[in-house]
């Protein structure tokens, strides 16, 4: 998992992408991912990324995600 994370960024590097948007677009499929695998679920979403609630609804509003629960 180490050696493809080293090549995205490499080829995140190589094609211009700045660590700022490289940020806002990993946390945002962090958290998409995460209210998938809890069924829109924030609680349970805040648990699997080791965040408080408050914390993930914020970033959901944020990114304008759409959650289910």
């Amino acid at each position: 998992m180490r050696e493809e994370l080293d090549r995205l960024v490499d080829e995140m590097l190589t094609r211009g992408i700045r660590y700022e948007d490289a940020q806002r677009e990993i946390e945002k499929r962090f958290i998409s991912r995460a209210l998938e695998k809890s069924n829109g679920r924030v609680g349970d979403a805040a648990s699997l990324l080791g965040i408080h609630r408050n914390t993930l609804s914020r970033k959901i509003a944020a990114h304008r995600l759409k959650h289910t629960g």
